[in-house]
């Protein structure tokens, strides 16, 4: 393979997954509607001149269409994201995007060989627990009413005894819950099947938290990492919701990159799922502190009196099948994150654009008030 499109190609993961492509020796292409707000200020400075470049939509035939032409592999990262109340749009850009990709892939007959397409640890629910008595469960997302208690922790579905959180690999249960986690669930058996059954080669990565440089800092739906940032930077506290001792697996966007590029290339991981994530886990409030402290701003997080429905407790991702085709993590999250701190000390001021949009997500039930 020589000629490789990747869609979303302008987006955090995207971009940096076009930078090593090129390292590598790769014709690249990039397809990107330049999603607002996420592209407040239209294509980005740090796209490469080397790269070819086309404004256009995974929705639109014609576009699709044009991005093809001449394509051997496609990286397909192009999907609306974030805890938002957009239902239509989320099965129309990630779903209905992707089923129309690959009609034109079949319908033209063309020459594709290979697709990895990004799904994400929402798929999982709340993933993989153990209980003292009952052993390895897997819990379904946490009643609305047990939250509005601020009863946070999981508990046992067959005995209700608190549960221990254990790392999730890729035999783990999908439980999708949120119309967002249904259609990269969606993306990811369209891909694997339809794959299967057009014989192109496919593999389906499910990225965990992912943060760094390019990290969108005028979308406060999404990206806990860029939100925190701007807050804190306009002197504000970072919004933490349940109590923040909730933990996530949070991995460098170049980690992200270099596993995409892995996939890519080996034979081993063709008709497989695989996580992309750390192994190690950091509760939101470390996050919120470890900014805090990195930019010296003493300023105490603002915590508890909110919650979002269908959000997972605890996760963290088991590697183990991702790291048995070569891949290693190289970023703690210490240096991850001072890299991204650094990124975004050289953009200037930045806005908050997190507290309007709260107030429209509490409206809009997105995120909800405990009792």
């Amino acid at each position: 393979m020589k000629n490789i499109l990747v869609t979303g190609g302008a987006g955090l993961i995207g971009s940096h997954t076009v930078d090593l492509l090129l390292e590598k020796g790769y014709r690249v292409r990039i397809l990107d509607n330049l999603e607002k707000p996420t592209h407040l200020s239209g294509r980005p400075s740090y796209i490469p001149s080397r790269a070819e470049f086309i404004e256009g939509d995974i929705r639109s035939e014609r576009d699709v269409k044009g991005a093809l032409k001449g394509i051997d592999g496609v990286i397909h990262l192009a999907a609306t994201g974030g805890f938002t109340p957009r239902i239509i749009e989320y099965l129309e850009a990630n779903t209905i995007g992707t089923a129309l990709m690959l009609q034109i892939i079949r319908n033209e007959r063309l020459p594709i060989k290979k697709i990895v397409v990004a799904s994400s640890v929402a798929v999982y629910g709340e993933g993989k627990y153990q209980c003292s008595k009952h052993g390895v469960v897997f819990p379904p997302i946490r009643p609305i009413e047990q939250m509005e208690r601020k009863e946070w922790e999981l508990k046992c579905p067959f005995c209700a005894s608190e549960l221990k959180a254990l790392a999730t690999d890729e035999l783990t249960p999908v439980k999708p819950q949120k119309v967002y986690s249904v259609s990269k669930f969606d993306q990811e058996r369209l891909v694997l099947g339809l794959g299967e059954e057009f014989g192109i080669p496919s593999a389906a990565l499910r990225y965990f938290v992912t943060y760094g440089p390019r990290q969108s800092l005028s979308n406060p739906y999404t990206g806990l990492c860029s939100i925190f940032s701007t807050r804190l930077l306009n002197d504000l506290p970072a919004v933490v919701y349940e109590d923040g001792l909730q933990t996530r697996d949070f991995v460098y966007v170049k980690d992200v990159a270099a596993a995409s590029v892995l996939v890519l290339e080996s034979d081993k991981s063709d008709r497989q799922v695989y996580n992309v994530g750390t192994g190690n886990s950091l509760s939101v409030l470390d996050i919120a502190k470890t900014l805090s402290r990195i930019y010296k701003k003493d300023i105490a997080p603002e915590i508890g009196g909110k919650f979002r429905p269908g959000e997972v407790r605890h996760i963290v991702a088991d590697i183990a099948k991702l790291k048995s085709i070569g891949f290693k993590p190289k970023y703690t999250f210490e240096d991850g994150i001072r890299e991204y701190v650094e990124w975004i000390r050289s953009q200037g001021d930045v806005k908050d654009y997190f507290s309007r949009a709260q107030t429209d997500l509490t409206k809009d039930q997105v995120v909800r008030n405990c009792r």
